[in-house]
């Protein structure tokens, strides 16, 4: 039979492309299908996650919390994260990082540097000359930067959810604090590039707390604009936000939802973190002065002892807030000596009476930044777990005004469930209801630049300029660009923050350079001489604030102009090309068309001016001269950037401390497979040695088999006792392979056994249903059989089979001791089965979809009905009543069908099973003068 080669039609090609397309894109997509966003606070981290088929939800650590401590552990061979480094506080302080964050964008001379040594003074804190940082001094041949460290830490969170969504994650969504500056924004973005992760965005924590707010509040906003203040007292800071929400019309989604901060007020160290210094220090003191007549030293000078008061003191003040007093204990808090002693609210108020006296503070700076009154605020919103302390509410309660304090958000995890939020937007491969975010701009930046001036006396100086390039609570993410004017030659200028004095003196201090960047730029000059005739329109310098808040200089151009007179017969042949396509589709003229010459073309309906119907154009209209047209060069002026706040790492140290932290992390990846092997050796000689005294080991092996394998588990726990700890993880898996192997006959003959009963009586079911199924298949009339004689002659013979093989295998096992490797698998009986159940599901799946054959007519066009001779009885025998219905019930008549050619051509081809295909092709013969017609899609 020859081939046909059809030709594909260009619809299937076209759509054959468009396939090839979506699964590049989904091959594209495939990493990174799941999206994170990590809300790191000072004291601890919440780790969201979003993948398909789980929206948003948050990852629970390695304990099954809800919330990771920010505690990293570093010693020589071994790290620890969470909650493990979290008890390993009290062992080893020193070895122990918290609160590292507040390290992050800042010099060594910086007031937050020597306020973090006064709180930790078990820290070692190194100085680095390059940048003028601070890093860890853990150990001579152990130090790291507050960057790497916290570089660790998130590589942990990603693990844990990677670990939660079981595939890899590379995006993610940070949080920072709203306060922090361009310096500190670079840090953390530093610290997910050594860690591999891909930032989408740097959200600030406000604003991703006020996005959560607005997703499941998203049909109570509307174009009504609501204002609403989000009070965020953490551990480590207080921020004060003022959001708008209201409905906005967009270009590409129509009217959606949208949130703007509006205003922010901040305390960078009013947290829950100061009142546990102070109550560590009163317990401290506490404890001396019951040592007082013992010539004790001072608790204070044991970090362990300090590390157990501060863990108490947290304890003590959760529970402060919700009692009068407590009783603060602790067993052995030094020397061996335990502790013990009451505390009451009252005493605790006191202590933070400072603290809470501040709590307004940020309440009147966001109000300042939003020019707005107490009386335009709805609602003030409780976040942060500082916020619990009942008398930070009293204060603030009165502080704003209102009869309640809003606590309808989950002050803990809503900053995170906004930045996955966020997450999912940002990624290619969600698609999530908009929800228009406009954050704002904290800190003002500027541009300064001095250029020469000429006086009426003739005398030339200089004059120092500045520009506002981001100003004070203006939107971002946002482009912008300066131009500089009267420059002919290379020059510099200078990036800096705008006024500052909404932050007070020592603010000012902890927010270190007001200096961001010196630009020098080179090939101004040589720019001019390329182009002399040319008219200049400035130097133009592209800035960035991007969504993660963090400014960069895209680039700096030279632009000139000049005028271009074009002749008619100089017409493009990109204008020629669109007039043509333009008059294929019936265009009219516009003025554009005009001024490339084209001509009008009219329609016979349109009215004319009088006098003017049917006139030829002037000669002198042809010939007329296009008007000139602007021509613009562009020229890439080159740039040299001085960054004066705080020197980002450079390429080759960022390279080294990347490979550092990718070896630890490999280190610890061998040690927990280490130690996943030595678990499992010894989980295994334990379990096996328990099972040699159980009834149905003992039943199928024999005394001489017991000893050897317990002879050898005895001497494997011996060895893993004395050389355990030095061997590799090689040695351990090799041991735990030739113990297996011993054990192998043992555990299959056990194995065996307890499946027979299961295997046997599917076996026989599937048997005597099979037997039934044929029975009832013989019994079909010959008119109406739609099986044929092969297909039930296969079946029969397997049945058959399959009756002899397991009575043989059987009565085989029989025989067989128990100890002896059985004859009788349970593969086989398997085995068995699907060939047999895949006979019958053929011939089921034939009768499901069987159409019924044609009654032959006789001459008078009557239908055939059935011999006069034969009894009821005959045919009733031919009827096979399905289970539940009794003989006496009638079978449901089977309707008829209008037989002609259509109907005999549109009958099945009748196949056989599996088993039955190759010998039906002999029996089966083609009726003659029909033809099976191929359609062009079948394959």
């Amino acid at each position: 039979m020859a081939a046909t080669v059809r030709r594909q039609r260009p619809r299937r090609l076209a759509c054959w492309a468009l396939m090839t397309v979506l699964l590049a894109d989904l091959l594209a997509l495939s990493d990174t299908l799941a999206v994170m966003s990590v809300d790191l606070g000072s004291e601890s981290m919440k780790v969201a996650i979003v993948k398909p088929g789980v929206p948003m939800e948050i990852v629970l650590n390695k304990e099954s919390r809800r919330k990771t401590p920010v505690t990293v552990t570093l010693k020589e061979n071994e790290r620890f994260f969470g909650d493990s480094a979290a008890s390993m506080a009290i062992k080893n302080p020193k070895a122990t990082l918290r609160y590292f964050q507040h390290l992050l964008g800042k010099q060594e001379n910086n007031p937050h540097v020597a306020l973090y040594k006064a709180r930790f003074p078990e820290h070692e804190l190194g100085f680095d000359p390059q940048r003028q940082t601070v890093y860890f001094q853990i150990s001579p041949q152990l130090q790291f930067s507050p960057e790497e460290v916290l570089s660790m830490l998130l590589n942990y969170s990603r693990s844990l959810a990677e670990d939660f969504a079981e595939q890899p994650i590379k995006d993610a969504v940070i949080t920072v604090p709203a306060f922090f500056n361009q310096a500190e924004r670079r840090a953390v973005l530093q610290a997910a590039r050594m860690a591999g992760l891909k930032v989408l965005q740097l959200i600030n924590d406000n604003t991703a707390t006020a996005l959560s707010y607005g997703v499941f509040r998203r049909k109570d906003i509307n174009s009504t604009a609501q204002n609403i203040m989000f009070y965020d007292m953490g551990s480590g800071s207080t921020v004060c936000t003022i959001v708008t929400y209201q409905t906005v019309k967009t270009k590409d989604a129509g009217i959606q939802p949208q949130l703007q901060i509006r205003g922010v007020g901040f305390d960078r160290t009013l947290g829950g973190l100061e009142m546990e210094l102070r109550l560590r220090e009163h317990l401290a003191r506490l404890f001396n002065e019951q040592r007082k007549g013992q010539r004790a030293k001072d608790v204070r000078e044991n970090p362990r002892a300090m590390a157990k008061l501060l863990r108490e003191a947290n304890r003590l003040k959760t529970v402060l807030s919700a009692n009068a007093d407590h009783m603060a204990q602790i067993e052995g808090l030094m020397d061996d000596v335990d502790f013990k002693a009451k505390v009451t609210r009252a005493e605790f108020e006191e202590l933070c009476a400072d603290l809470f006296e501040r709590v307004p503070g940020p309440v009147q700076q966001a109000l300042q930044s939003a020019e707005m009154k107490l009386d335009e605020i709805e609602q003030v919103i409780l976040v942060g777990g500082a916020t619990r302390v009942p008398k930070v509410q009293e204060v603030l309660l009165k502080a704003v005004g209102k009869e309640e304090l809003g606590k309808n958000i989950n002050a803990d995890e809503a900053a995170a469930m906004g930045a996955v939020y966020q997450a999912a937007a940002l990624s290619k491969a969600f698609k999530v209801k908009p929800f228009v975010v406009r954050d704002a701009v904290i800190y003002p930046i500027l541009v300064e630049f001095t250029r020469e001036v000429e006086e009426e006396t003739g005398v030339r100086s200089l004059k120092h300029n500045k520009r506002v390039l981001f100003s004070r609570m203006g939107p971002y993410p946002q482009r912008k660009v300066i131009t500089f004017n009267r420059y002919s030659h290379d020059f510099n200028f200078h990036i800096n923050y705008g006024d500052l004095g909404f932050l007070g003196p020592e603010d000012l201090r902890v927010f270190g350079s007001q200096n961001l960047t010196t630009v020098k730029l080179k090939g101004v000059g040589e720019s001019f001489k390329k182009y002399p005739d040319y008219e200049s329109k400035g130097i133009k310098a592209h800035f960035n604030l991007d969504e993660s808040g963090v400014l960069s200089l895209d680039r700096v151009e030279s632009v000139f102009e000049t005028l271009v007179e074009d002749s008619p017969e100089e017409e493009s042949t990109l204008t020629k090309l669109g007039n043509t396509i333009s008059s294929l589709f019936g265009g009219g003229s516009t003025p554009d068309t005009k001024e490339n010459g084209t001509d009008t073309v009219q329609k016979p309906s349109e009215k004319r001016e009088a006098g003017s119907e049917g006139a030829p154009p002037a000669p002198e209209e042809e010939k007329k001269q296009k008007p000139a047209r602007k021509q613009r060069m562009v020229e890439e002026i080159g740039v040299e950037l001085v960054v004066l706040d705080l020197p980002d790492l450079p390429e080759d140290q960022l390279a080294r401390s990347a490979q550092k932290l990718q070896d630890l992390t490999l280190r610890d990846l061998q040690k927990q497979e280490r130690e996943k092997a030595a678990n499992s050796l010894e989980a295994f000689i334990f379990e096996t040695q328990d099972k040699l005294y159980q009834p149905e080991y003992q039943e199928v092996s024999t005394e001489e088999q017991r000893e050897d394998i317990s002879g050898k588990l005895s001497a494997t726990s011996t060895w893993l006792e004395d050389e355990g700890f030095g061997a590799t993880t090689a040695m351990l898996k090799e041991k735990l392979a030739e113990l297996r192997k011993l054990c192998h006959g043992l555990f299959f003959r056990v194995e065996e056994r307890k499946k027979w009963p299961e295997r046997l009586s599917a076996l026989d079911n599937l048997l005597n249903h099979s037997s039934m199924f044929l029975k009832g298949a013989r019994l079909i009339p010959e008119m109406d059989q739609i099986f044929t004689e092969v297909e039930m002659t296969t079946l029969e013979k397997i049945i058959n089979e399959t009756w002899a093989w397991k009575n043989t295998t059987v009565a085989e096992q029989a025989k067989l001791p128990a100890t002896e490797k059985p004859v009788l698998l349970s593969k086989d009986i398997e085995a068995k089965m699907a060939a047999l159940d895949r006979e019958v599901q053929y011939l089921l799946n034939k009768a499901k979809f069987a159409k019924p054959r044609p009654r032959p007519r006789d001459k008078n066009g009557t239908r055939a009905e059935a011999p006069l001779n034969a009894s009821t009885s005959d045919q009733s025998e031919k009827v096979i009543p399905p289970p539940g219905q009794t003989e006496d019930t009638k079978p449901i008549p089977e309707p008829e069908k209008e037989t002609g050619p259509e109907a005999a051509d549109s009958e099945p081809l009748e196949l056989g099973g599996p088993a039955a295909e190759s010998e039906q092709k002999e029996h089966l013969e083609q009726p003659t003068g029909q033809k099976r017609t191929l359609k062009n899609d079948e394959l």
